[in-house]
């Protein structure tokens, strides 16, 4: 075990203590960004890991903003179910082509996280070419978020929290209860980040391969409830001053036996994509030395951080189409 792999595994106990039970949410987003520092090569690694605790920190900040930004919901995720079968072969992978198609209110009602990805892409390559240490933080700090939402089954179906099929929770459950409860023994060793020729097709392969398991989601699921009484499916336990409702361990551990291991594998997928995405752009802008750049955020970007959290903290809570559970 490399000395770099050892350290990645000892973030997990810093971070499971942290987390909280939402979605990849605060635990599952900012682990899988700050071990994608890990999968760059040396010529990027010393600027993102001088920066690891910015790309760990707001790795969240796309969540934050979902009920409160316009247009910032649908960023999130994909209904590949409303559009009928084959729907991945399809769909557009140009934004402007799917706007012509389908019109740009469909397309916001039923998510666009894969065409977030390749706008964001063509954005952090412009980053890095105008050697925009701010911008270059800012732009792989959400990218790595919408990234990591386009490898969780959930993200890629209007069933997306059971609730039209009796599995209200499942969201929960698969994407944070058990990356809470199991994670400490989960393999995250990728080996480095790859560059990839054709980075919108790559996110389009993610999301095929992430509604690929939905069916599998649903019905383990499904068939555990049915065998499960309900004083053993669920129990109480205290997050900090509260004493809260969960899936029970037992539960989640035999579920995630049933799914051999998914979650850790998606996991795994989206580090090594948020890596990749990195990397990617960085190559595509001429591998600029990074060296060169600021190993702390500017004052600049330090308030506008304050200010937008100050501004998300008083602004009123919308109800947004979409994955709102």
């Amino acid at each position: 075990m490399t000395a770099i792999y050892r350290y990645c595994i000892a973030t997990l106990g810093f971070l499971v203590m942290a987390s909280t039970a939402q979605a990849w949410g605060f635990f599952g987003h900012r682990l899988i960004n700050r071990l994608a520092v890990y999968t760059l090569p040396p010529e990027m690694i010393g600027f993102y890991k001088a920066h690891i605790d910015y790309l760990t920190d707001n790795a969240t900040r796309p969540d934050s903003r979902r009920s409160v930004v316009p247009g910032e919901a649908p960023r999130h995720f994909l209904d590949v179910d409303v559009y009928g079968d084959s729907a991945l072969t399809r769909l557009p992978h140009s934004y402007a082509d799917a706007v012509a198609l389908l019109g740009e209110d469909s397309l916001l009602r039923h998510g666009i996280v894969p065409w977030q990805v390749a706008r964001m892409k063509g954005q952090l390559t412009a980053a890095f070419q105008a050697h925009d240490a701010d911008r270059i933080l800012h732009l792989s700090a959400d990218m790595g978020h919408y990234v990591a939402d386009a490898c969780v089954p959930l993200h890629t179906t209007h069933n997306y929290n059971g609730q039209l099929t009796g599995q209200r929770g499942i969201h929960g459950l698969w994407e944070s209860r058990l990356p809470e409860l199991l994670s400490n023994g989960y393999d995250f060793f990728t080996g480095p980040a790859p560059y990839l020729d054709k980075p919108t097709d790559t996110i389009w392969g993610a999301v095929a391969r992430s509604n690929a398991a939905v069916d599998s989601v649903l019905r383990f699921e499904r068939e555990l409830s049915r065998k499960t009484p309900e004083d053993r499916k669920h129990s109480f336990e205290q997050r900090g001053n509260l004493t809260v409702r969960t899936y029970s361990r037992d539960f989640a551990r035999e579920y995630h036996q049933r799914l051999s291991g998914q979650v850790e594998r998606q996991m795994r997928l989206a580090l090594r994509l948020v890596g990749a995405f990195w990397y990617t752009a960085w190559v595509d802008a001429g591998q600029p030395d990074l060296d060169r750049l600021p190993r702390t955020p500017s004052e600049k970007e330090q308030q506008r951080l304050a200010l937008e959290a100050k501004q998300l903290d008083q602004a009123p809570v919308k109800t947004v189409a979409g994955h709102d559970e």
